[in-house]
């Protein structure tokens, strides 16, 4: 990643506001079991770690959902993704060493059923990153080294 403001694809936008919807319901539903702060506090041991144990996934879940929003936010000042070098949300057209060619989506969150979405921290989505059309990149696969064209970027 660049360090700036980074933006994101239309689909991991989609995953992320996804995830933000199922954390706010979840969360709603742990804070409705929650007791009033200083109330009655005649439970036992076991309602107490129970109670505990509640607050400590509500914290969980305000962090993460605080996580999105701010990464939400952060890609609508970040604006659309480059033109001009590989970034975050950049689809760019590849040929592999065994000459195959397939078009690629550098993103953030892998969406399960896109089986063209590369993250930007899996090995090809990092070489990939900084680099224009007619680069070639290096990266480190399960099987070894590769290497990898750009052919075009943005199509």
């Amino acid at each position: 990643m660049t360090g700036g403001p980074e933006p994101i694809s239309t689909v991991a936008r989609k995953a992320l506001e996804r995830e933000l919807d199922d954390l706010r319901t979840e969360r709603e539903a742990v804070a409705v079991t929650l007791r009033g702060g200083g109330g009655d506090q005649t439970g036992d041991r076991a309602d107490q770690a129970d109670e505990l144990e509640r607050a400590s996934e509500l914290t969980r879940l305000d962090r993460r959902i605080d996580e999105i929003d701010g990464r939400l936010r952060e890609a609508d000042a970040a604006g659309a993704p480059p033109t001009d070098a590989i970034g975050v949300g950049s689809t760019v057209k590849v040929r592999f060493e065994d000459g195959t060619e397939t078009t690629v989506q550098i993103g953030e969150v892998a969406a399960v059923l896109d089986r063209t979405m590369v993250t930007a921290d899996s090995p090809l989505g990092s070489a990939l990153l900084g680099h224009h059309a007619g680069d070639t990149v290096t990266y480190v696969t399960p099987e070894g080294r590769t290497t990898a064209a750009v052919l075009s970027l943005g199509d």
